[in-house]
């Protein structure tokens, strides 16, 4: 007797590639895929975020290169950003009076182009649900439940019953990625507390996003003060050098963590973003390097399909690991060693640090080169995140 996979894929629909997650990563690779290889080439995201306006209240931090990525399919231009023109790196302790600035960079990797934006994640994920569904993009409301690996397909069910066959499918469903075979996980101690500046709102001023981790107990006990008590800790951590302070968003708690999967491929199977990838946002990388993913997962399908091979094969899917996994490792380790660094409370490395970051403020080159690393302009760069038109 046939599985009930196997009797709904001879009726499946045929669709090139399905997108499992409808974030950033999930609806960037779908609209760069089909603005490479329409029309005869069909790309469906199943999601059952899909089914209602985007709700995330985040903000993140675009830099240079995910930027391009953006303005080249065509939704930067759909949105408002905050550009950051400057940074500022402090290491002292919440009792110091005084916080000296050890580290600044300005904010440009080429004249007239900031290394990085802030921007709230709501608008943008629905200026991409719209460019995607304008592309003619297949968007499904419905979740991956059902996944049969197959020689030449990947057959799937989805939670409204649609049964589809899929020549690569792709996990972009987050960290907790129902689709993703294998990861593993390595919580971490807490460490920075960075501010993070977003459009002015003409009814409350001024507006930023705030990063500020804490060890568990003390987030769980912080999140649960009263208004009084929560402002002055945030005043405590924010200061007064931007000038009366207000929390005007809901407080919410975040667990963090680094995990990497061990292979970001398999036979017809590919994950990108959080599915592949969590590392810790000391850096403000996790988002810009889920879109690092989409870049060269998109490329290298592109590639692939105009030389007539298959995108979900392993040998078209190895060229995507090779590209990614090792970049991912890499800044895996340089963010927890910074986050290991930085709260660790020892006098001597704090004076280690302070004087590094010293040296580091009085070499140019130096600072511009880790400018144009935290914009993602370092290395083999894909054609997206030069700016550049599969």
């Amino acid at each position: 007797m046939d599985s009930p996979m196997e009797s709904s894929s001879r009726d499946a629909q045929k669709v090139d590639v399905l997108i499992g997650g409808a974030g950033f990563a999930g609806l960037a690779l779908a609209i760069a895929l089909h603005q490479g290889l329409a029309p005869s080439f069909s790309v469906t995201v199943a999601d059952p975020a899909l089914a209602g306006p985007a709700k995330d209240g985040r903000a993140s931090a675009i830099v240079a290169a995910a930027r391009r990525l953006f303005e080249t399919i065509g939704v930067w231009q759909e949105v408002e950003a905050q550009p950051i023109l400057d940074m500022v790196v402090t290491d002292s302790r919440l009792a110091d009076v005084v916080r000296p600035a050890f580290l600044s960079f300005d904010g440009d990797v080429e004249p007239g182009e900031p290394f990085a934006h802030m921007i709230e994640n709501g608008p943008l994920l629905a200026a991409l649900a719209a460019k995607a569904k304008a592309e003619g993009v297949a968007l499904r409301p419905a979740a991956v439940t059902e996944i049969e690996f197959a020689t030449d397909r990947t057959q799937v069910r989805l939670s409204n019953g649609e049964a589809l066959a899929a020549r690569l499918l792709v996990a972009a469903d987050g960290a907790r990625s129902a689709i993703r075979e294998r990861a593993e996980e390595h919580f971490l101690p807490a460490g920075p507390f960075a501010i993070l500046p977003l459009t002015r709102d003409v009814a409350v001023g001024h507006r930023s996003s705030i990063v500020w981790t804490e060890e568990a107990q003390a987030a769980a006990r912080i999140v649960a003060l009263p208004e009084a008590e929560f402002h002055a800790e945030l005043e405590r951590r924010f200061g007064l050098h931007l000038g009366e302070i207000a929390a005007v968003g809901p407080r919410r708690v975040l667990p963090l963590g680094l995990s990497v999967a061990r292979a970001f491929i398999a036979d017809r199977l590919a994950l990108v973003g959080d599915a592949a990838h969590v590392i810790h946002p000391i850096a403000g990388q996790g988002l810009n390097m889920g879109l690092k993913d989409v870049a060269a997962l998109a490329e290298v399908i592109v590639d692939a399909v105009r030389l007539g091979l298959d995108p979900g094969s392993l040998a078209v899917l190895e060229r995507y690991q090779r590209w990614r996994r090792f970049d991912t490792m890499a800044m895996g380790i340089a963010t927890d060693g910074l986050n290991r660094l930085f709260s660790n409370q020892s006098d001597v490395l704090r004076l280690v640090r302070d004087v590094g970051l010293g040296l580091v403020d009085r070499l140019p080159v130096l600072k511009r080169l880790f400018i144009r690393e935290a914009a993602g302009l370092v290395g083999e760069v894909p054609k997206l995140l030069r700016g550049e038109a599969l």
